[in-house]
């Protein structure tokens, strides 16, 4: 049985979430926890994990400019 807990995010980020579809928050919420869980059992310090996530995005072309246009449109 899935437990839950509150996490405090930005008012945008609550109120788009909010207008989402389920199946979306769904997604979202699957996303998160794994996200939550690799984070949370790892044996990295937290700062190595940030590095090696912003690393990988950046693999994947999410450059600084592009987060920053992605983060402003929300």
């Amino acid at each position: 049985m899935p437990a839950t807990i509150t996490v405090p995010v930005d008012t945008e980020i609550a109120e788009l979430y909010a207008q989402a579809s389920p199946e979306i928050r769904r997604k979202i919420q699957l996303l998160l926890s794994l996200q939550a869980r690799e984070i949370l059992l790892s044996s990295q310090p937290l700062p190595e994990i940030m590095d090696e996530i912003s690393r990988r995005a950046q693999e994947r072309g999410l450059t600084p400019e592009l987060l920053e246009s992605l983060l402003d449109e929300g």
